[in-house]
């Protein structure tokens, strides 16, 4: 999808919903704000509502429901997408990114670096192909993201995920390293300060 197809849903979906909310983008849609386009057959976002009952939630599912079927596009929708994985996104909200208004929604991108913890979870080659242009747009620092993966790693609840994580991040360093930051790029300085962040020994 384009970010026009995203940002029509996304309008529909203010409509249809009717009250103040907060959407938090991620996903192909976040990246294809960022200038990285590929096919993406839905739509992924948080919600934050004012309030969290069942009746608001009822609410929210019928606004998802006229609004796929009005645009063609599903959605996947939670009022806690750091739930979706076991790597933590490290206070997403906080870190979001504002990005336009629909009528009473409030639309935000996730920051690059929470946004590249699933990616890297999943670490699928399309997944690392987001993640080396996404970057490389966005001019994200190295050293920034070593030490906010690290952190991420270090407060996530235990799981064989943790190790994989582990894993991906090395080989990201490694393999895509030097697309991303140029040619004088030491993977080795930015595992080490990836470990330290992760308190890993």
């Amino acid at each position: 999808m384009k970010p026009r197809q995203i940002e029509q849903f996304l309008a529909i979906f203010a409509r249809e919903l009717g009250v103040p909310a907060r959407a938090y983008v991620t996903g192909a849609c976040a990246a294809a704000f960022w200038g990285r386009v590929r096919p993406s057959l839905d739509v992924d976002f948080g919600l934050e509502l004012r309030k969290n009952s069942a009746a608001d939630w009822a609410r929210v599912e019928a606004a998802v429901e006229r609004t796929s079927r009005l645009t063609g596009i599903p959605a996947n929708v939670a009022a806690d997408i750091d739930r979706w994985g076991m790597i933590t996104l490290l206070n997403y909200r906080r870190t979001s990114r504002s990005h336009k208004r629909f009528g009473r929604l409030d639309v935000r991108l996730l920051h690059p670096l929470n946004w590249s913890v699933g990616k890297l979870t999943r670490f699928l080659e399309p997944d690392v192909a987001d993640v080396r242009e996404v970057f490389k747009r966005q001019r994200i620092d190295a050293s920034a993201a070593a030490r906010f993966w690290g952190r991420a790693l270090r407060a996530s609840p235990p799981s064989s995920a943790q190790f994989q994580f582990r894993r991906n991040v090395e080989r990201f360093f490694g393999v895509e390293g030097r697309a991303v930051w140029g040619r004088s790029w030491v993977a080795e300085q930015a595992i080490a300060q990836f470990r330290r962040a992760a308190r890993i020994r």
